[in-house]
């Protein structure tokens, strides 16, 4: 019997709520970015003991980007049009980004327009990604879209992070499973490391959409409902997904260390599949191999949930 995957509709008309403010965004994130820098960091020196500000001054970081200090003013005040790819890799340079904080800062200083329609239409897996799912045998794995949304996921994805299928859709999503549901805390052995994943990932969408209303809703609940996500939100960190380890405690096998890769999917570059896997002959391979016999027991006896509305 095949595998079955199971994929979340996520469908309905975008809440009435504002966009996200780009310019707001933009001089935000370029006066943290400023913020964690002293000037012996990039080799200016250090003129006074007292600064009115952490970090550098705006003129500092014009000089170190060859600007003037008046167009990087107008710059971070959300003002600078028609900004030159030189420009902002010059910037970058200064305030030393990495590739995602690069690609982030770009597409803050160089907006696109996606309009209610696109940025409310909901994300399709394609067939041929939930066979893939499907022929991942003990393998977990899940797709991912926009605002950290869990699109599809195969069985042992729910043997690992529990009955995805029995959430409303709306709940299908990492920001809130992370920042409101207790089971998520104790499930992640280093909560904060995956909480500040989390919010990375939004704030990577918040910069390619800003003008999505249903990020935006996303983003207002969460700031009510958890102050943990305020502060991290208010941090202006950016993450892209790629790969590394999660250290797991599950309720029913005990800890787990388990690696993730992340794999954009063709035709669609806001979705990506997600897989975790266990060294060979480890403690955590046997206890995804016990994860994996029970969730096979189970199905053999009936207890299999329905399929998730399409």
């Amino acid at each position: 019997m095949t595998e079955q995957n199971w994929e979340s509709p996520l469908a309905g008309p975008p809440p009435a709520e504002p966009p996200l403010d780009w310019r707001a965004e933009l001089s935000e994130f370029l006066r943290t970015r400023r913020a964690r820098l002293k000037p012996e960091d990039v080799g200016l020196p250090q003129f006074g003991r007292h600064r009115r500000v952490p970090g550098l001054r705006r003129e500092e970081l014009a000089q170190l980007a060859g600007v003037s200090v008046a167009y990087y003013t107008r710059l971070e005040q959300g003002k600078g049009r028609n900004v030159s790819t030189e420009v902002l890799d010059a910037i970058s340079r200064a305030l030393r980004l990495s590739a995602a904080e690069h690609a982030h800062l770009t597409h803050l200083a160089k907006p696109k327009r996606h309009g209610r329609r696109a940025s409310g239409r909901p994300q399709q897996v394609r067939q041929a990604m939930r066979e893939l799912l499907d022929a991942l045998d003990g393998v977990p794995a899940y797709v991912t879209g926009r605002r950290t949304d869990i699109l599809a996921w195969n069985r042992m994805a729910v043997s690992l992070f529990g009955n995805w299928h029995e959430l409303p859709p709306d709940e299908r999503n990492w920001a809130r499973l992370v920042f409101l549901r207790p089971e998520y805390r104790e499930l992640f052995v280093d909560w904060e490391s995956k909480a500040a994943d989390v919010v990375g990932f939004l704030r990577m969408d918040a910069g390619c959409h800003a003008d999505d209303p249903r990020l935006s809703a996303l983003v207002g609940e969460l700031s009510v409902k958890n102050e943990e996500f305020r502060g991290l939100w208010a941090r202006h960190d950016v993450r892209e997904k790629s790969h590394g380890v999660k250290h797991l405690r599950h309720p029913l096998v005990g800890e787990l260390t388990l690696s993730f890769e992340s794999f954009k999917l063709p035709g669609d570059l806001d979705q990506s599949l997600i897989t975790y896997h266990a060294e060979p002959g480890s403690p955590s391979a046997e206890g995804l191999r016990l994860l994996g016999s029970w969730g096979a027991d189970a199905v053999r006896a009936g207890a299999e949930p329905g399929r998730a509305a399409r």
